[in-house]
């Protein structure tokens, strides 16, 4: 997608004015895989914009391990904590997933722009509010959904992202689900059995979507 088209859908709410003076704001950041862009208790100075490619978020739990929030793609944001107070520290290390591309816009820009157009709140509030959504609906299925469910829940919201063959490994599944990764291999191999996935080293691929969403727990279900 092109930058200019990418900007105004992610800040559709805004007028012409206001995506082009952000637009005008932002530098190009490129990213090779795996390359961190910042770790959890730096100081944050910008916000990123996804052009493409993909980042994981990931935060360490209280017990030492690395937990894989969410995985974010093309037209999100990520960030956007630094932009609220001027000491903010970032709440989790963003990774890249793969080769991409952002568009960071510095606090200082985005404090002028904002002086003269205050509807450009409208962003950050919509992008916070999101997330707490997010996270709100993370902690109930790590509550209430069992291992499966939850493998199943992840695999299913993937296929939105990759499609049915998502390259991912076990090791990225099992940080995204919330537990080990050999929890992770026996219920992908169950599901293998069942004929609902097919695993191959660095990939699952799901071979039939419905059933999987009718595993995955409330609210998921294939097409």
């Amino acid at each position: 997608m092109a930058t200019a088209a990418l900007m105004s859908l992610l800040f559709r709410g805004l007028d012409d004015e206001h995506r082009r003076r952000l637009l005008a704001a932002a530098a190009p950041r490129r990213f090779r895989r795996r390359e961190v862009v910042f770790h959890e208790g730096d100081p944050g100075d910008c916000l990123h914009v996804v052009v493409s490619g993909r980042f994981l978020v990931r935060a360490v739990t209280p017990w030492g391990d690395v937990a894989t929030l969410r995985l974010i793609g093309p037209g999100e944001l990520f960030g956007e904590l630094a932009l609220i107070t001027p000491d903010a520290r970032r709440t989790a290390t963003v990774v890249a997933f793969e080769p991409s591309h952002t568009l960071a816009i510095t606090r200082a820009d985005f404090t002028a722009i904002q002086e003269r157009f205050p509807d450009v709140n409208t962003v950050l509030v919509a992008s916070l509010a999101e997330n707490v959504r997010r996270m709100s609906a993370l902690v109930v299925d790590m509550t209430y959904l069992s291992v499966e469910e939850r493998v199943a829940r992840r695999l299913v919201e993937l296929t939105a992202m990759f499609g049915c063959t998502i390259p991912l490994t076990q090791d990225d599944l099992a940080e995204l689900v919330g537990t080990a990764r050999a929890t992770v291999n026996g219920v992908l191999r169950g599901l293998e059995r069942r004929g609902l996935v097919a695993l191959r080293r660095g990939r699952i691929t799901v071979l039939d979507r419905p059933a999987l969403g009718r595993r995955a727990g409330r609210g998921v279900s294939g097409p």
